[in-house]
């Protein structure tokens, strides 16, 4: 579990200004762009999203106080333990209507085990409710789909990620990749129809694993 506290550079007794204030000036001091060598500007933003979850977490009254009481409960220190828990409240949340919360805690499940094929698809799914994040969520649906291609639900999911992006060929190639791997399903072959009025998509070798790979 990461220490927001400690990213943030203050104690678990800081107010909210404090904490406003501590990401306003890291933000500032360890933002991406004032980096040019690409080491560094990877480690950057590798620090920079570990600073904004940090910061969307303990600014909110009701993330903060969830996160305190995680904190302060026994250690899990396998991975897969951390990363199924914090999927099932990911779920929860998903349940209740609270996107941002899912979000937060299916991130953390994809980190401690980003080879899950349902973890990366539930992020996708509680991202794409966000408009500002639908290229992240586009991101997690691929991932979930170059790791198991089986999963109908992501595939349908994403072509329509892809639609509303206006990318109508790509997302007919991955619907029809994806009736390759599940050809009953009835959210596919609706995207199959929906997207049949541009001829013949262009073969693509390996299946839905190739027309991944090949973006």
């Amino acid at each position: 579990m990461a220490d927001f506290y400690a990213i943030l550079g203050l104690p678990p007794t800081a107010d909210t200004a404090e904490i406003r204030q501590a990401y306003a000036r890291l933000a500032r001091e360890r933002h991406p762009d004032r980096f040019q060598d690409p080491a560094q500007k990877k480690e950057a933003e590798s620090f920079f999203k570990d600073l904004t979850q940090a910061f969307n977490v303990l600014s909110n009254e009701r993330t903060r106080r969830e996160y305190d009481q995680e904190r302060q409960a026994p250690r899990r220190s396998a991975p897969e333990e951390i990363a199924q828990d914090a999927f099932a409240r990911g779920q929860a949340h998903m349940e209740a209507r609270q996107p941002y919360e899912a979000v937060e805690c299916l991130r953390v499940a994809v980190h401690h085990v980003p080879g899950e094929a349902r973890y990366q698809a539930a992020l996708g799914r509680a991202l794409a409710r966000n408009p500002q994040w639908q290229r992240e969520a586009a991101e997690a649906y691929e991932e979930a789909l170059r790791l198991d291609p089986r999963q109908a639900g992501a595939c349908a999911e994403l072509a329509r990620l892809y639609l509303a992006r206006g990318l109508k060929l790509r997302a007919r190639k991955l619907v029809e990749a994806g009736l390759q791997q599940a050809p009953r399903d009835h959210a596919l072959q609706a995207l199959a129809a929906e997207t049949a009025d541009q001829g013949p998509a262009p073969p693509e070798g390996g299946g839905l694993r190739g027309l991944l790979r090949r973006k």
